[in-house]
């Protein structure tokens, strides 16, 4: 190797070594406030300090590596916040994201344990994985105001894409909040929904339904949507954002029994984190599916390849496949005779890739 020949060095490695200090700074930015403080006119370091009620010192360490983080802008002694940040992370706005940011900080330790987690035999794995015995409304309750912060702009963006008018009903497989049913029925007046999801859930939801006046057009009712019956009376069913929680065998069968399930003209949209075709990314939907390990389930990051098989497995062919939103969204198409299939390719306002299938009955 000559001397004008660029050796590897460890840099890139040591940055994703020492990643979980970025994210340890960016979760106690959004606890303790600072980018709500920037906006409010705390601006410097000593006013911070005294704003967030902590060390000076403490405040020009954590303020440093937000602007290295390119989370904050310095500009002499003031401090202001970057566009993504004033939008997602300032309390008060509608768009405050903050409860998402903090979303996996209590599974923090399990992910320190990740080797043993790794380790552990099939036998010992959970279909349900975290969602056990142990999970109470509670825990759902926290859950659900992390998913909620961002599931209302996904579902608004959805609905934006996906013209439900003239549908009757709407089933959400593990519905969660109820964003995509709620957005739904306040766009599309007569327009029912059902969310379908585990008893300490169902509580949380129905909080949800009555916060945004929809609960008289849409329920919740407690079901595990892996093995209970489904509804009968949908022309609309969505699976969204659960997708790397379950093995493929599990999908393959909820995508079966979807089908049957709903409506003759009925649709399916299933949205998720998915791979690309060849499995090699993006990063997002691996380390979804790399988190399932920590919860000890069968759940696994699928394909754009393994989702577009679940459905041609039904009788679905003739894909094809175009730009949505250049640089972000693509859109992948089956059909077979009046029928076809969408999917669309999506970075989320998480930060998560995710598709959209889109299965559609037109007979």
């Amino acid at each position: 190797m000559s001397d004008n020949t660029k050796r590897p060095d460890t840099v890139r490695l040591q940055r994703i070594a020492k990643g979980f200090w970025e994210s340890a700074a960016l979760m106690s930015a959004v606890e303790l406030g600072v980018f709500t403080a920037i906006a409010n006119g705390s601006n410097t370091i000593e006013s911070a300090a005294a704003a967030l009620k902590i060390e000076p010192v403490n405040a020009e360490r954590l303020l440093t590596v937000l602007t290295a983080m390119e989370l904050i802008i310095r500009n002499g002694e003031q401090f202001s916040n970057t566009e993504d940040v004033d939008r997602f992370l300032v309390e008060g706005k509608p768009t405050y994201a903050g409860p998402w940011m903090l979303f996996g900080k209590p599974r923090w330790e399990a992910w320190g344990h990740l080797t043993e987690h790794l380790q552990v035999r099939a036998a010992d794995q959970r279909v349900l994985g975290m969602y056990d015995n142990t999970f109470t409304v509670e825990r759902a309750r926290e859950y659900h105001e992390a998913t909620y912060s961002i599931g209302m702009g996904a579902a608004r963006r959805f609905h934006r894409q996906v013209d439900l008018s003239g549908r009757k009903k709407i089933m959400d497989l593990g519905g969660g909040s109820g964003c995509y049913c709620i957005v739904g029925a306040q766009q599309h007046p007569g327009l029912k929904a059902e969310v379908l999801d585990l008893p300490p859930v169902v509580v949380v939801t129905r909080e949800y339904l009555q916060e945004n006046g929809v609960d008289q057009d849409v329920i919740a009712t407690a079901c595990d949507f892996t093995s209970d019956p489904l509804p009968q009376d949908a022309d609309v069913a969505i699976m969204a954002s659960n997708l790397p929680q379950y093995s493929r065998p599990i999908i393959a069968d909820v995508v079966q029994r979807v089908y049957d399930a709903l409506l003759p003209g009925g649709e399916f949209h299933l949205i998720g984190e998915m791979l690309d075709a060849d499995g090699s990314g993006p990063i997002a939907p691996a380390l979804w599916g790399l988190s399932e390990a920590v919860s000890h389930s069968t759940g696994l990051a699928h394909s754009v390849s393994d989702c577009s098989n679940y459905f041609s497995a039904v009788g679905f062919t003739h894909i094809k496949v175009a730009e949505f939103i250049p640089g972000t969204l693509t859109r992948d198409r089956f059909t077979q005779n009046t029928q076809h299939f969408i999917a669309i390719n999506e970075l989320d306002l998480a930060n998560t890739q995710t598709r959209w299938f889109l299965q559609k009955y037109l007979g």
